[in-house]
């Protein structure tokens, strides 16, 4: 099953014996917010994984486990910004 979120932005916060792939080691950073493109569950699993851009535009399924949510963002379209500008508000 897949869907789409509008606006649903996670931050990386990699697990040390968590599922591949391993966020930090794939072009992802932790201080970033990321927007979910989308994100696919599979029926066999109870793991979720994030369709994500990593900071290489590269385009990344990452399993839930890696990650925490910062924030639903409509108004903007940015695939990723830094975390310091959601805490400055």
């Amino acid at each position: 099953m897949m869907w789409m979120e509008e606006g649903l932005y996670v931050r990386i916060q990699e697990l040390e014996n968590g599922p591949r792939p391993f966020p930090l080691q794939s072009g992802f950073n932790a201080e970033t917010a990321y927007r979910a493109i989308g994100c696919f569950n599979a029926s066999e699993s109870s793991d979720a994984f994030y369709i994500l851009s990593n900071d290489r535009n590269e385009i990344w399924f990452i399993c839930n486990r890696h990650l925490r949510t910062v924030a639903i963002n409509n108004g903007t379209k940015d695939l990723r910004y830094r975390l310091e500008k959601i805490t400055a508000h």
